[in-house]
C-alpha cells in the first residue's frame, strides 16, 4: 500500500512530514498511514499541473496521443483488478463483488473517454454560418485548463476515474484530493498512471483533510476548474469560493430520490430492485432510492415480503464469501446514520425491521438493514439524506399523488417507477424532476449516459460526452475575407 503524495510525477512525503490512519472499517483496526498534505503541497501540485499545461504540451497532443495513456491506465486496471477491488474492500467496507465491479467500471470508463478523446480529433470544430458573407466563423473547443477535483468515499477509484479520465481526455491537467478515509485506490490510480507513463504533472494526488488539502485546491488561483462530489453543505461552500475567481465549476451533491412502485408490479421484482436500490454499497449512495412509494392495492404484501427478504441479507466483512452488506465506511458514518433512526423514531416512525448493530458484531461499522414505516412527511428521515442502509417506505393512491410526494424534496438527483404499464411508466418518468430515472429498475449507471441532477442534486453532468464537455471551452474564431475593405474610418 502507498503512502505517499504524488507531485509532479515523483512519491513525495507531505510537506510537514504529518500522516493520518487509515481504518479497517470491518475490524477497526489500524491498517496503513497515508501523507497528510498541506496547503504548501497542494501549491507544488497545482503548479506542477499549470506547467505541464501551459508549457509542456499536454493540451498540445492529439486526442489519439491522450487516448494511449488512457488505454494504457484501463489495462493496468485490468491487470491489477482483484488486487485494487481487495484495497477498496479494506478501506471503504464495502462486500468484494462489489468493490470488483466498480473497479471494472473504473477500467471502462477510461477506454470510453479514449475514445471520446480520439473523436475530438475528428471534429476540430464547427463551421458558422453567418448572415454577413464578408467573414467566416467557426467554434473550436478547448481544455478549460487545470482541474481540481474533489472526490467522495463511497465509490472512491470509480469517482477518481468519472473525474480524471474526461478531464484528462479533453487535455486537461489534474489535481485530485481522494476522500481522507478511503484514499488507497486513489494512490494506486497514481502508480497506474506512472506506469502507464504520463508526463509529469499531468496528474497529481494530494491526499489529506478536507480543511486542509481540499481548502487549498479550492482556494488556489490557478486552479481554472473545481469538480466536487459529495454533500450539499460543502458544495455550497465550493460554488462561493468558486464565485471569488470565477472558476468553473460542476457539483454533483445529494439526493433523496424516490421509487414509485404501482399495483401492477410483481411484487418479488419490485422487492429486488427496492433492495438494490438502498442496500446497495450499504445504502451509502447518492442516488439512493430511499423514498419508496407503493400503491395501496399491494402496500402489505409488498412490506411484509420486503421485510423478509431484507432479514435474510448476510452481513459480515466484504471479503466473507457470500457477503452482501459490509460495514458503513467509518465510526462518523455509522454514529450519524444510527442516530438518524432514533431521530426517526422519536418523529414517529416505526422500525419494521433492522436499526440496530447486528448482533454478534461488536467490532465494526455495522448496522442492520433497516426499513421504516409511518414517516412523517416533515420528518428528517423522510425529506433529509441519511446515506445509510434505511429506506423509508410509504403507500399511496393515485398517480398524481405519487408524484406529488416523489417531487415534493429540495433534491433532484435520480427517481424510479415500477410499473407494467408502459404508457404510464413513461408519463411518470416525464413528470419527476429529476436529472436520472429509472424505470422498472433502480441504479444501474451507464459511462455513455448523463449523470447529475435537479435542485439542490448539483448544476452540470458527468460522464458521456457531457462528462467531456465539463473539461472543455468553447472558442469562436471569425475572419474577415481577404481582399475586403471596412471603411470605416479609412475611406
Amino acid at each position: 500500500m502507498r503512502s505517499e503524495l504524488y507531485i509532479d510525477g515523483k512519491w513525495t512525503p507531505a510537506a510537514n512530514g504529518r500522516t493520518f490512519d487509515v481504518v479497517n472499517p470491518a475490524t477497526e483496526e489500524v491498517i496503513h498511514q497515508i501523507a497528510a498534505a498541506t496547503a504548501e503541497d497542494v501549491d507544488l501540485a497545482v503548479k506542477a499541473a499549470r506547467r505541464a499545461f501551459d508549457k509542456d504540451g499536454w493540451p498540445k497532443l492529439s486526442g489519439a496521443q491522450r487516448a494511449k495513456y488512457l488505454r494504457a491506465i484501463a489495462e493496468g486496471i485490468r491487470a491489477r483488478q482483484a488486487e485494487i477491488a481487495r484495497l477498496e474492500v479494506i478501506d471503504n467496507g464495502k462486500p468484494f463483488p462489489e468493490a470488483d465491479w466498480d473497479v471494472a467500471d473504473a477500467a471502462g470508463c477510461f477506454d470510453f473517454y479514449a475514445g471520446l478523446a480520439e473523436q475530438l480529433d475528428n471534429n476540430p470544430e464547427e463551421p458558422i454560418a453567418l448572415a454577413d458573407a464578408r467573414f467566416t466563423s467557426k467554434a473550436v473547443k478547448e481544455p478549460i485548463g487545470v482541474a481540481g477535483a474533489i472526490i467522495p468515499w463511497n465509490y472512491p477509484l470509480l469517482m477518481a476515474a468519472w473525474k480524471v479520465a474526461p478531464a484528462l481526455a479533453a487535455g486537461c491537467t489534474v489535481v485530485l484530493k481522494p476522500a481522507e478515509v478511503t484514499s488507497l485506490t486513489a494512490l494506486e490510480l497514481a502508480a497506474l498512471a506512472d506506469d502507464a507513463g504520463l508526463p509529469p504533472g499531468v496528474l497529481n494526488i494530494v491526499t489529506g483533510s478536507g480543511s486542509v488539502a481540499g481548502q487549498a485546491i479550492i482556494d488556489h488561483r490557478q486552479v481554472d476548474k473545481l469538480a466536487f462530489t459529495g454533500s450539499g453543505p460543502v458544495g455550497s461552500k465550493i460554488m462561493a469560493a468558486a464565485a471569488r475567481d470565477i472558476k468553473r465549476v460542476s457539483l454533483e451533491l445529494g439526493g433523496k430520490s424516490p421509487f414509485v412502485v404501482f399495483d401492477d408490479a410483481d411484487i418479488d421484482e419490485a422487492v429486488e430492485w427496492i433492495m438494490f436500490g438502498i442496500f446497495w454499497n450499504q445504502g451509502q449512495v447518492c442516488s439512493a432510492t430511499s423514498r419508496v412509494l407503493v400503491q395501496e392495492g399491494i402496500y402489505d404484501k409488498l412490506l411484509a415480503r420486503l421485510v423478509e427478504e431484507t432479514k435474510k441479507i448476510r452481513i459480515g466483512d466484504g471479503l466473507e464469501d457470500g457477503v452482501l452488506l459490509g460495514p458503513l465506511v467509518s465510526k462518523r458514518q455509522h454514529e450519524q446514520v444510527v442516530a438518524a433512526i432514533e431521530a426517526a423514531k422519536a418523529a414517529g416512525a416505526t422500525v419494521a425491521c433492522g436499526g440496530k448493530r447486528p448482533e454478534g458484531f461488536d467490532t465494526g461499522y455495522y448496522l442492520e438493514p433497516t426499513v421504516l414505516t409511518d414517516v412523517p412527511l416533515e420528518s428528517d428521515a423522510w425529506r433529509e439524506e441519511i446515506f445509510g442502509p434505511v429506506v423509508c417506505i410509504k403507500p399511496f393512491s393515485t398517480e398524481e399523488e405519487a408524484i406529488e410526494l416523489a417531487n415534493d424534496s429540495r433534491f433532484g438527483l435520480a427517481a424510479a417507477v415500477m410499473s407494467k404499464d408502459d404508457v404510464r411508466a413513461e408519463r411518470v418518468a416525464s413528470a419527476f424532476r429529476a436529472g436520472i430515472v429509472w424505470i422498472n429498475c433502480s441504479q444501474p449507471t451507464f459511462t455513455e449516459a448523463p449523470w447529475g441532477g435537479y435542485k439542490e442534486s448539483g448544476i452540470g453532468r458527468e460522464l458521456g460526452r457531457w462528462g467531456l464537455e465539463n473539461y472543455l471551452e468553447t472558442k469562436q474564431i471569425t475572419r474577415f475575407a481577404a481582399g475586403e475593405k471596412w471603411g470605416w474610418y479609412i475611406k
